[in-house]
């Protein structure tokens, strides 16, 4: 039970004012100048309580940089040399963090793994003086508390949270391609458990403050207050701030024990935990279980089970070493650079560049009420826009309303929302079947059948009931922006808005711009995007925009490697092995047969030889006998409703003999065949940013990945080609072009780069 506890859930294997409370007395011990000179951390006295905040300026978020760790050893060297504080309150005067983790830049600064090792070392070091610190600290946490400062927090003697949406805890290192550094992984096994500890982790989940007072993690909850005199969040502040100075008190004058009274089950759990041969046989399964998930591409989970594993079997001081060990090696890995660099790509994508628009869009309407067009309607109401739904038919907006409520809903039973919360954001969508209060629209987004002619006569009809100010956004994903804008009597207002399926859980939302579209309608479109929850990639308007257009030659060749007679299992398994998280065969039954041909011959005509491959045939061939993929339920495969498993469609086979191929012995190979179809993809790519199609790399490297499934250990085609090596990208291709021609022909920019060992992508 123990074992299947701790692999249960790994298969869901992605200048402030300082705040003073009544009564605070700010001092500095060591002379008035040096308080004033600190920047990030300062404290003030309540009584014998030190009440330590930290509020890095200019920054949305704290993190643990050497500024910050710096100013907090000396506060904390002050504290403890000071006979009248007799405890510690360690809090944040930002709403909504703690402190958000370590400074990723300190790692990409190091050269070697020595240094990122002494890093490790130093926040070790620094986190041991607070575990035995002779004067109880009692960490407030409100906001976020990840990464390093969850371990801040776990190795204070005492954890309050407030019970708020925005408080959870995590260590998302695994998700960079490292471990917790600072502690982490020799604290929360004794913490939480091993089970729990490996679930969080392994899977770099989040856990909200009810489910960590559960686990043990958290040892009081405090309500968030309402509004009053003061905002919410500075009421709730200081409210945690008194709970948790009566509390470092009690703690201080033994009244309060830190001792966690456990449960039967925690007692027998802890108990099976003392036992080597069933320590053993969670290592075992859980190394099994992640080996299995991982294919060998990721190496940061192994080394976080071997850390613990260190630690537990052979003590503290060996545990504590391995940890920073591990913690070097893995920051000076590919695989840790290119996850390091995605999430850097995140945080600029999540940034509105053109400024602010100048109209907010406070009245949305979507026309379309199918899964694309109601997928949009759900992100828009659950952040609180009110949107227009509008069909052309009453059962195709009765679907389309009805998912949008199952969404919710699906949130309701995850505990994310209330049923009241659900009722009052799904009460912000209005149902219609004419164009009923479009007159108000700040923003209308078209999700109709992909037929230019169909685009175009809703766009004229929006046109004639919206202001003048009101924005007309396409949520095509191939149809040239410029082409539907033509019809339009104010083309600088026309823009595409590129979704992906579903909506709902897919990140990425890419833009696209013609050269009539004005900055202004840019900057209206990312600040709908950012408000709805996305990643935002913006590009300029061209045959299947960037996503497709890479996708396209790609899914060409995975037909072309079909006709050869490679088995679309195989192929799966071949490209999951590279790092996909879908094979290529499935991606085309997810993304539905039909489409996957409509886009092969709109982009075949758009772009001529170069796109070829497979023969769009076997495409045709597919849709005529209805195997539109898992939509219909047979594709390449055969899906069952609610069934995860799936099977060959053995009516393929003679699809597939009738439009048989000649394999090609020397590209043949398992490896081969892995590179043809990455190969095609990261050419593709490049010659976007050569003909200026994306704007950077970076934007690039985060559509593939977060709108495609390029494997994210890789970083994207960019950050590949940097780590994988220009050269060899182009001779691979140079290979592929001598038997296909001009399907595999490298691109000048990709050429240009392996032409000079110092050109990059990412300086």
């Amino acid at each position: 039970m123990v074992a299947s506890r701790a692999i249960g859930s790994l298969s869901r294997f992605p200048a402030f004012k300082i705040l003073r409370s009544r009564g605070c007395i700010c001092r500095n011990f060591t002379g008035s100048s040096a308080l004033l000179t600190r920047t990030h951390v300062n404290y003030g006295i309540k009584g014998d309580v030190a009440v330590i905040r930290i509020n890095s300026p200019n920054s949305k978020v704290n993190t643990l940089n050497q500024e910050v760790q710096s100013e907090f050893q000396e506060v904390m060297n002050e504290i403890w040399s000071n006979d009248q504080i007799r405890s510690a309150v360690l809090m944040s005067s930002k709403p909504g963090c703690f402190v958000a983790g370590a400074d990723i830049n300190m790692l990409a600064a190091c050269k070697t793994p020595q240094e990122a090792t002494r890093i490790s070392q130093a926040g070790q070091k620094m986190f041991e003086k607070l575990e035995k610190s002779s004067k109880p600290i009692v960490a407030a946490i409100n906001g976020s508390c990840l990464g390093g400062g969850l371990e801040l927090a776990i190795a204070c003697q005492y954890r309050i949270a407030t019970k708020d949406r925005k408080t959870v805890l995590g260590v998302p290192e695994v998700l960079l391609g490292i471990l917790p550094g600072a502690g982490g992984t020799q604290r929360l096994p004794r913490m939480v458990g091993i089970p729990a500890a490996f679930d969080m982790m392994l899977t770099g989940r989040n856990i909200r403050a009810d489910r960590a007072k559960k686990m043990g993690l958290v040892d009081q909850l405090v309500e968030p207050l309402g509004p009053g005199i003061k905002p919410p969040e500075e009421r709730t502040i200081e409210y945690l701030e008194e709970i948790a100075v009566t509390f470092a008190k009690g703690l201080a004058d033994k009244k309060v024990s830190t001792k966690k009274n456990q449960g039967l089950i925690e007692k027998l759990t802890s108990y099976a935990m003392t036992i080597p041969f069933v320590r053993q046989q969670i290592y075992k399964t859980v190394e099994e279980k992640v080996r299995k998930q991982t294919k060998g591409l990721y190496p940061a989970p192994l080394k976080i089970i071997d850390a613990v594993k260190t630690g537990l079997e052979q003590g503290n001081d060996a545990g504590y070493l391995a940890e920073s060990q591990k913690f070097g090696e893995l920051a000076l890995t590919k695989e840790s650079k290119a996850l390091m660099g995605l999430y850097n790509g995140q945080v600029l994508c999540k940034k509105n560049k053109f400024g602010a628009p100048q109209n907010d869009v406070k009245h949305l309407a979507v026309l379309g009420a199918g899964l694309m067009g109601a997928g949009i309607a759900q992100v828009s109401v659950d952040k609180g826009m009110k949107t227009l739904l509008k069909d052309a038919t009453v059962a195709g907006l009765g679907r389309g309303q009805q998912q949008v409520f199952k969404g919710l809903n699906d949130k309701v039973k995850k505990k994310a929302l209330t049923s009241f919360e659900r009722d009052s954001i799904f009460s912000n969508l209005i149902g219609q079947l004419d164009y009923e209060g479009f007159e108000k629209a700040d923003m209308v987004i078209e999700a109709v059948f992909e037929d230019l002619s169909v685009k175009h006569k809703v766009l004229k009809e929006v046109e004639s009931v919206v202001p003048d100010h009101s924005i007309f956004a396409s949520n095509t994903s191939a149809l040239p922006i410029s082409q539907i804008a033509a019809v339009s009597k104010r083309p600088e207002k026309v823009i595409g808005m590129h979704y992906f399926s579903p909506v709902d859980k897919m990140q990425l939302l890419e833009i696209i711009t013609t050269d009539k579209t004005s900055k202004d309608t840019t900057a209206s479109a990312v600040a709908v995007g950012l408000k709805q929850g996305k990643v935002i990639i913006v590009v300029k308007d061209g045959p299947g925009f960037y996503t497709t257009r890479c996708l396209a030659p790609m899914m060409s060749e995975v037909i072309r490697i079909l006709q050869e007679g490679v088995d679309p299992k195989k192929l799966d398994s071949l490209t999951t092995g590279f790092g996909f998280p879908v094979g290529a065969a499935t991606l085309a039954d997810e993304v539905g047969v039909d489409v996957a041909q409509h886009v092969a011959e709109d982009l075949g005509k758009a772009f001529g030889e170069r796109f070829g491959g497979g023969n769009v045939e076997l495409l045709k061939q597919m849709v005529a006998k209805g195997f539109l993929g898992r939509k219909s339920g047979k594709g390449f495969y055969i899906y069952q409703e609610g069934s995860k498993n799936k099977s060959l469609n053995s009516d393929m086979d003679n699809i597939f003999a009738n439009l048989k191929l000649p394999a090609k012995p020397e590209v043949s190979s398992d490896e081969d065949i892995q590179y043809r179809v990455v190969t095609r993809f990261v050419n593709e790519a490049v010659l976007c940013l050569q003909e200026e199609i994306l704007a950077t790399p970076a934007e690039g490297d985060i559509g593939a990945v977060f709108g495609l499934g390029f494997p994210p250990c890789l970083g994207g085609p960019f950050r590949f080609v940097d780590l994988y090596g220009a050269q060899k990208v182009v001779d691979r291709l140079r290979k592929y072009e001598a038997v296909y021609g001009s399907q595999f022909t490298p691109c000048q920019l990709l050429l240009d780069h392996a032409s000079s060992s110092s050109k990059k992508f990412y300086q």
